[in-house]
């Protein structure tokens, strides 16, 4: 039994808005032919808000791949401590329960990863496993839950411990203007995230099945071109469109467990973007309240990445969870062009069980 507890998400102190996002558009690209596309491509995201880790004058200059990567630790190893304790309260877990951690980034590079130094500084056991995962992108946070799954399986009982750190913002590079890049610069938002999977007990989702599926031949739709200035995000005008192509391996899992993808209780899915969530609403014959968590997560966050899953599942405890037994669906999209699904039901705990049986005591 593998339950995903109560996420814990961050996000750093400084805020763009989308007006501020289209003021910067008009004034830095006044000359570029496709300047009024961007600006409506920006402003048909729904992105009100999102997050960045520095000030948005910084943001905007660019010192180098490495000064840029060394932003990314030092602000990596003082942010990420903080979600890291509170998903453990939450969960109920000490750091010497934990059996694996999972730290899944895309958006800096350290080596070791940044599970040694958490290992070293947070009183995790010297014996805990360690898992990176750094080229999935925003899939990375359902195949985070996925190989925490499949580590229960193997080893019952155990606890994996899920940190997503994703600073998008340092991948800005200035003299990108191809549509996709200036849309990405309206989109993508800063955030961290850390969520525990119990082996045993626990509040949250209990993950019952879990699969991944590739799409044949998308494999440059979602990319990075790794140059001397860093990381430069390749987005293809088709990714908007691969719900149509990811839709059916939603179902074909769904099925597997025997239910229907159309009956379930609640849905946590990536949000890359609104095209994404109504095509999924389309597709799978779906109201468009059922992504009301995730579509929160993109007006108030933009895309943040990996986090984007673990986000809108706080939203979810923070509605109240869902009745125990709910069935439900956890999925990330992302380069590949990948998806990372996982199935299970509610478990809302043993204060479930009290309630009940004080209640029939009662009757």
């Amino acid at each position: 039994m593998a339950t995903l507890c109560r996420p814990a998400v961050a996000v750093p102190e400084h805020v763009i808005t989308q007006e501020q996002t289209l003021a910067l558009a008009r004034k830095m690209h006044a000359g570029h032919p496709q300047r009024d596309l961007v600006m409506r491509l920006i402003e048909n995201t729904g992105v009100l808000t999102r997050h960045l880790v520095q000030p948005l004058d910084v943001t905007l200059d660019h010192p180098g791949f490495e000064t840029r990567n060394q932003v990314y630790e030092a602000e990596a190893k003082r942010r990420v401590p903080d979600v890291v304790r509170r998903a453990l309260a939450h969960a109920d877990v000490e750091p010497g329960d934990i059996d694996l951690i999972v730290y899944v980034s895309c958006t800096g590079f350290m080596m070791p990863s940044l599970t040694a130094w958490l290992i070293n500084t947070m009183g995790f056991r010297s014996d805990t496993r360690q898992l990176p995962i750094a080229q999935l992108g925003c899939a990375a946070g359902g195949a985070a839950i996925n190989r925490a799954h499949d580590f229960i399986t193997a080893y019952p009982g155990s606890n994996v411990l899920i940190v997503s750190c994703e600073f998008c913002s340092l991948l800005y590079q200035p003299t990108d203007i191809g549509v996709g890049s200036l849309l990405s610069n309206g989109l993508f938002g800063d955030a961290l995230s850390a969520a525990v999977v119990r082996g045993e007990g626990g509040v949250g989702m209990r993950i019952e099945r879990n699969g991944s599926h590739l799409v044949p031949d998308t494999e440059n739709w979602i990319s990075y071109a790794v140059r001397e200035t860093g990381f430069h995000f390749q987005l293809d005008k088709r990714v908007p469109g691969t719900m149509e192509m990811l839709a059916p391996a939603l179902k074909t899992l769904v099925a597997q467990h025997s239910w229907e993808v159309g009956e379930l209780d609640f849905y946590i899915v990536h949000a890359g973007g609104p095209r994404i969530l109504d095509d999924l609403c389309h597709f799978l014959d779906l109201g468009p309240e059922m992504f009301r968590f995730s579509r929160a997560t993109l007006t108030e966050r933009g895309n943040i990445a990996s986090s984007v899953v673990f986000d809108a599942l706080a939203r979810l405890f923070d509605e109240g969870g869902m009745d125990d037994g709910a069935r439900g669906l956890i999925a990330g999209f992302g380069p590949g062009i990948t998806a990372e699904i996982g199935v299970g039901r509610w478990n809302a705990g043993p204060g479930i069980e009290r309630e009940l049986s004080a209640l029939t005591a009662r009757l």
